[in-house]
């Protein structure tokens, strides 16, 4: 029928792929690193453009219909009432705003009212904790900025030609702190109690809505951020749970409507199709491994997986919490690791790196159960990071998770997701697509794993962790 592209303005690069609009197979791509050094948490946009640019270079979009756009997510980007930046656009973690979210935290009177009026808390990424941040360091320029966008926004708007009309998507609007997925609806209010004052911010507009047409005929879909991106590249849906093993971890999964948690261990986003991704992070992933190669002197975490292999479920008893950064879910911000159980025959560089992967793939799994006990359905976990790769970690999850065990093959699933979308987008516009039903692509390559007969050790293993965990921080869940 036609080809589409999507794509993935990253922190560090821009990549396009160009795909079938039936079937989702990849074509051809194009790949650009960022024109910055580093990870600065601040940068002038027209970077992004720059880059995008070049990745599109040699002819690449020739015959493109439609493109989709994913961006990283909490970038903001302040205007002014002329659509001209205030300042570089504020990405990233930005440790510089931590203050400014237990300042906003205060100010609304607590976790529990922030979970109840967006379906999250404040962290120090988010826009809205940006904006707090500009209104104390920098009010001359707070009170310059006229309009908010996030940087897929941003980039949608660019590529239209800077229109009158601004929009977004429900995904990308959902991780700002001022709009709720619950409601579908921004709050305003909370915009003003962080900057000082109202701002213009982009219609939402609904999944498979196309953000308009670019003088060529060029259709751009809404766009939306890289975790919902990604989700929709893969292909998730209800029943479905994604396990990410970076330095820290994240699990999210699908559901059917908005979660409000009192806790603040679940953040409340929206997706790219109409539904919600319920997510909970973790401090301590990868890091843990990272740790106890070290501590082990071994050069790699292939050298750590294989030791671990020559012990057995269980650790001989050896269980590692591995809050070494403090923690989120549990929330414990101020605890360390602990390792307990040793014995003599436990005390063995195998039984560590067993522990080791144990306990962060046990520590998961309690984000996977705080999801659980809000009903949520989880048959099948979706795990990415390089980390899945390791067969101590191909071992133990599919019984730890009690659930069959997806590991995708590793492809561009952010910039795929936006090329479906862009597909969405393009066959609505043209009468051969339902706007509730996106295109029905070809899945993801993967390995899949059962538990099988090892989900009884699993559960021993789980319980052995919670045991500990529970002595050591009783009711660390409940609080």
């Amino acid at each position: 029928m036609g080809i589409v592209a999507g794509l993935d303005s990253s922190p560090d690069f821009t990549r396009i792929v160009v795909c079938d609009t039936d079937t989702g197979a990849v074509l051809r791509q194009g790949y650009a690193p960022h024109p910055v050094e580093g990870r600065p948490s601040d940068i002038d946009p027209q970077a992004w453009l720059l880059s995008l640019g070049e990745a599109a270079g040699g002819g690449l979009l020739e015959g493109v219909q439609a493109i989709g756009v994913s961006a990283q997510q909490n970038a903001l980007v302040p205007l002014d009432a002329q659509g001209n930046t205030v300042r570089p656009a504020l990405v990233g973690g930005d440790k510089r705003a931590q203050v400014a979210a237990a300042d906003l935290v205060d100010a609304l009177g607590g976790r529990e009212a922030w979970a109840q009026a967006v379906g999250c808390v404040p962290q120090a990424a988010q826009p809205v904790t940006k904006l707090r941040w500009l209104a104390k360091n920098e009010p001359e320029n707070a009170r310059r900025t006229a309009v908010l966008l996030q940087a897929h926004d941003w980039l949608v708007w660019q590529l239209l030609g800077r229109p009158v009309r601004r929009t977004t998507d429900r995904g990308g609007a959902s991780g700002t702190g001022y709009w709720s997925a619950a409601t579908g609806a921004y709050r305003p209010d909370l915009v003003e109690l962080a900057l000082g004052h109202q701002a213009m911010l982009p219609e939402v507009i609904g999944p498979s809505d196309a953000a308009g047409t670019t003088p060529e005929g060029l259709l751009i879909s809404a766009g939306t951020g890289e975790t919902m991106a990604a989700a929709f590249g893969l292909g998730i849906g209800l029943g479905d749970a994604v396990v990410s093993l970076g330095a820290s971890g994240s699990v999210m999964a699908v559901h059917p409507e908005a979660l409000a948690d009192q806790s603040g261990m679940i953040t409340s986003l929206a997706d790219a199709t109409g539904l919600h991704l319920p997510v909970v992070t973790t401090l301590n992933a990868v890091r843990t491994l990272r740790g106890t190669a070290e501590l082990l002197g071994l050069p790699d975490l292939e050298s750590l997986s294989d030791l671990a292999m020559k012990s057995t479920p269980g650790a001989h008893g050896l269980v590692l919490l591995p809050y070494l950064e403090g923690e989120r879910t549990p929330n414990l911000p101020h605890t360390a690791g602990t390792l307990a159980g040793l014995r003599r025959e436990s005390m063995k560089p195998e039984h560590l790196a067993r522990a080791a992967f144990e306990g962060m793939l046990c520590g998961l799994g309690d984000a996977l159960d705080v999801l659980r006990g809000r009903g949520v359905d989880v048959r099948r976990v979706f795990l990415l990071g390089q980390a899945a790769e390791l067969p101590a970690v191909q071992a133990s999850a599919p019984a730890l998770f009690g659930a069959q065990v997806v590991v995708p093959q590793p492809a561009d699933y952010a910039a795929m997701g936006a090329a479906r979308q862009a597909a969405w987008a393009l066959g609505v516009s043209q009468g051969t697509l339902d706007p509730r039903t996106p295109p029905a692509w070809q899945g993801a390559a993967a390995q899949v794993l059962e538990p099988g007969d090892e989900l009884a050790v699993g559960q021993a293993v789980r319980q052995q962790f919670t045991a500990v965990r529970e002595q050591t921080h009783p009711g660390a869940f409940q609080s």
